[in-house]
């Protein structure tokens, strides 16, 4: 614990949902609800406004769409929230060198390091300097906590939303804390809540009260020591810059429960490769192959096999996953498939023996370039293909609602829906005004997919939530 609040947490507001509301103009102060569109999509966040009508992240989104139905359910875009990401993260390292990124739009900083900071006031004017910056810029707004530990800086933070700044001066934290629930604690999930609620245990007064005895008695003696500081105030974890990634892994949920055991290893040999773009980008190599499959009813599985040394060569990890996946029993079907890489290091086997021989390895198995999105196959056609008559009709192009496109003659939109044949799209962009809305053909050869506009540099949109 400090002796002054300078430890500052930001947590940016409804953050995918005000990405959207910023840059389609026509959503400003309406529900937005954000997250996977299909049968069994889980809402990745909503707008404040979608919230008031109960929606709340991982919910599933027919429950979202049952309780807001007039709301706007899109799909994420993470590249455009990884923008704007960097460019929120670029103004707290201007305020410190320490900066602990949690997420996209969550992070710690310490208001020491920087020197901008030794004192209740000064941590709050550059917590408000901070706030004014980041609407100026992106035209969103975050919540700040100021106060002496990580976990009091988040607790401000969270009391601060939305829009808001709580500081947390030393000395009053327990008085602070005393009436909240003992869910506000980091580490106190819906069990670990319940199982304290049937023991007359709701606040963190009561935790207080109970001691670290009773506590350690109830949930084990390295929980319940924890806990009970935690009820004190007391965290001495320093902001740390770096975190060093322990794993890299990517997985799917299917609309429709998948029987076909060829189809299975398909997804499987595809979110292997998927897995290695992830890792590579990283910068990586893994020793440890992992598999996760969910079962039809929810069972999960993981089987892990470890290799010789660590590598980045996607026919190796596609080879491992396909071992893995024959000691697993599919039958009912599969709700859900993961691939991930652990044991992670920033060389590889192969640069190991390419340093002794100063060159790397020829012969071996070689990756294509891949220049589309993460998923996408890449398909080399043949040199010549005999005709075949009748030329087989192109496949119906899909189109899900918040994806952007470009028509040659109204310019850039965003996709309001689709369906029988027809898409709907809304023509504007950041720091229009609300757009008109035209439906075309779903293969209007006008329309095509685009990347998303740039949201910052387009002034101070007023973003809700």
């Amino acid at each position: 614990m400090r002796a002054a609040p300078t430890i500052l947490h930001l947590d940016m507001d409804a953050f995918y949902a005000s990405v959207e509301q910023a840059s389609k103009p026509s959503l400003r102060g309406k529900a937005v609800i954000v997250g996977g569109l299909g049968p069994r999509g889980v809402v990745a966040t909503a707008s404040y406004e979608a919230r008031r009508f109960g929606v709340h992240s991982a919910m599933p989104m027919a429950q979202a769409r049952r309780l807001c139905p007039n709301g706007a359910c899109l799909i994420p875009r993470f590249s455009l929230y990884r923008e704007v990401s960097d460019v929120v993260m670029a103004l707290l390292r201007e305020l410190s060198p320490l900066v602990e990124p949690l997420s996209l739009d969550e992070a710690f900083v310490d208001l020491e390091a920087g020197g901008v900071a030794f004192d209740g006031p000064g941590a709050r004017a550059a917590g408000e300097r901070l706030r004014a910056d980041i609407r100026a810029v992106t035209g969103l707004s975050g919540s700040v906590g100021l106060a002496g530990s990580k976990m009091l800086a988040k607790v401000a933070s969270e009391e601060a939303k939305p829009a808001g700044l709580l500081l947390i001066e030393p000395g009053t934290e327990r008085e602070l804390l005393a009436p909240m629930s003992v869910r506000t604690l980091p580490g106190v999930g819906p069990a670990t809540g319940e199982h304290l609620r049937r023991a007359g245990i709701t606040t963190v007064g009561d935790l207080v009260e109970a001691g670290e005895d009773e506590l350690v008695r109830m949930v084990g003696r390295a929980h319940g020591v924890g806990l009970h500081r935690m009820a004190l105030g007391l965290d001495d974890r320093p902001v740390v810059a770096e975190r060093d990634a322990k794993s890299v892994s990517v997985e799917d949920t299917f609309d429709v429960d998948l029987h076909d055991r060829v189809r299975i290893r398909t997804e499987v040999q595809r979110l292997a490769d998927r897995c290695v773009q992830r890792l590579r980008a990283s910068g990586h190599s893994g020793r440890t192959i992992v598999l996760k499959v969910r079962r039809y009813d929810f069972s999960t599985l993981t089987r892990s096999e470890t290799l010789r040394g660590p590598t980045d060569d996607p026919a190796v990890v596609r080879e491992a996953a396909a071992r893995l996946l024959e000691g697993v029993d599919t039958t009912g079907g599969v709700r859900l498939l993961g691939v991930g890489v652990t044991g992670l290091a920033d060389y590889t086997q192969e640069d190991l023996f390419a340093q002794s021989l100063g060159e790397r390895p020829q012969g071996g198995p070689t990756e294509p370039d891949v220049t589309a999105e993460a998923g996408a196959a890449a398909v080399t056609a043949p040199e010549h293909v005999e005709p075949s008559g009748e030329p087989e009709p192109a496949p119906e192009r899909r189109w899900a609602a918040g994806s952007d496109v470009r028509h040659a003659v109204y310019g850039p939109g965003w996709v309001q829906g689709s369906g029988v044949g027809r898409v709907t799209v809304r023509f504007e962009q950041p720091g229009s005004q609300p757009g008109r809305v035209r439906t075309f053909r779903v293969d209007d050869p006008e329309l095509e997919p685009s990347d998303p506009l740039p949201l910052v540099g387009e002034g101070p949109a007023a973003a809700e939530g």
